[in-house]
């Protein structure tokens, strides 16, 4: 059992608020998932791609590393440190060396896009937000998560959001039954999950179908297809994020629509003291449906 939670702002009178909307969202989850939480933020777009890290060890680990990943890049490389977590902004063509830079120090690579940061820990949600500040974070959507481990450690590489593609995230409510397969086939195939969770599983499926050619809607409904178990999964992109449930839909799912904004939640409370939601559209996704809400990018 877990806890989902998304929202998709609409007006952009509302974007300083989107971290203190989420924040709330998420701590209302926790008796679904009180292990470690997890939050995606997509925030405006701007030069260069964003990395974000982790580190069990930020106060050594972060010490001069946007002055030493920039010497290594030749390029200029801007940082901001949240607890455990950095984000470091890299020119757009810097990403992959970027990247083999960070992983070879031993960095944690949490996410990386033009909009996506990643802050995800172990511990109460209330306690994860506090540690991120993330009421104090701005943006356009969000997604986030309460884990209550099942089949792996509680770990923060095990906490949600998971992102396997460039400003792509997922988080998963339900267990998949033939993940162990699907992990075989994906390493086969390059996409090979870095974790146990079968959350990643999941995320990796997702990236290989878009490799493929699929589209986004397309990598969806192939999850309803080739996964097997009961799930909800909310993902997260560059311009908006999507729904989808297993053809059982046993897991719980409820969404909410006004002209401001489309909001998801495990449970109904998630998004009871929203601004507006006393007017708005409330509905229970509907099982092997794709949804996606999205603004221009």
């Amino acid at each position: 059992m877990c806890g989902i939670v998304g929202l998709f702002l609409k007006k952009d009178d509302l974007r300083p608020r989107l971290g203190d909307m989420l924040t709330d969202m998420l701590i209302t989850m926790t008796d679904r998932g009180p292990d470690s939480a997890g939050i995606a933020i997509y925030g405006a777009q701007g030069e260069g791609h964003k990395i974000t890290v982790q580190s069990d060890t930020p106060v050594e680990d972060f010490a001069g590393l946007d002055i030493a990943l920039g010497e290594a890049l030749g390029a200029p490389v801007a940082m901001k440190q949240a607890d455990t977590h950095a984000v470091l902004t890299v020119p757009g063509d810097a990403l992959k060396p970027a990247a083999a830079f960070l992983e070879a120090r031993g960095l944690r690579i949490m996410g990386a896009g033009e909009a996506m940061e990643i802050y995800k820990e172990v511990g109460l949600p209330r306690d994860v937000a506090a540690r991120f500040d993330l009421r104090s974070m701005g943006g356009t959507h969000g997604i986030g998560h309460t884990r209550m481990a099942t089949e792996s450690a509680v770990t923060t590489l095990g906490a949600h959001p998971f992102s396997t593609d460039e400003d792509q995230c997922l988080v998963h409510n339900g267990s998949l039954s033939n993940h162990n397969s699907m992990r075989r086939l994906l390493t086969e195939k390059g996409f090979a999950p870095k974790t146990e969770n079968d959350t990643e599983v999941a995320a990796c499926y997702i990236s290989s179908r878009l490799a493929e050619g699929a589209n986004l809607g397309e990598a969806l409904e192939g999850t309803i297809r080739d996964l097997d178990g009961f799930f909800t999964f909310v993902m997260g992109t560059k311009t908006g994020f999507g729904v989808v449930r297993d053809p059982i839909a046993c897991k719980p799912a409820v969404m909410a629509e006004t002209d401001d904004y489309v909001a998801f939640g495990s449970e109904y409370r998630a998004f009871a003291d929203l601004p507006g939601i006393d007017t708005a559209k409330i509905w229970e996704p509907e099982p092997a449906t794709v949804y996606f809400w999205e603004r221009d990018a």
